[in-house]
């Protein structure tokens, strides 16, 4: 890589792994290209719906993740459905689904 990031599917593991260890339970929805591929974060809140975020870089190159829906509970039809149009259109993403009821974002960078 000419950049020096890390490969996405390597970042992510290291991530989960820490999730793993903080008891959140978390499910692989679409697994993308190993190197380069985007992540979806689905942050599941029982009873109440989900939260959508997109990782996304600045225009500093510092990535942080963009809120969809405008940063509202969505009901999970509509965040699921939003996931599969996603993926149908860049298979190269990945998306990955977190249970917490405080719908708290587990991943390093801003949120914006």
């Amino acid at each position: 890589m000419s950049d020096d990031r890390l490969p996405t599917s390597l970042w992510l593991e290291a991530h989960l792994r820490l999730i793993d260890r903080q008891g959140i339970p978390y499910t692989i929805i679409n697994k993308g290209a190993p190197s380069s591929g985007l992540v979806l974060l689905k942050i599941y809140a029982p009873g109440e719906g989900a939260l959508l975020l997109q990782q996304q870089r600045d225009l500093d190159g510092v990535m942080g993740w963009m809120r969809l829906f405008k940063g509202e509970i969505t009901p999970e039809s509509e965040v699921d459905a939003y996931i599969r149009r996603s993926v149908d259109r860049d298979p190269d993403l990945w998306a990955i689904e977190i249970e917490d009821r405080e719908k708290r974002n587990p991943f390093e960078g801003k949120v914006f």
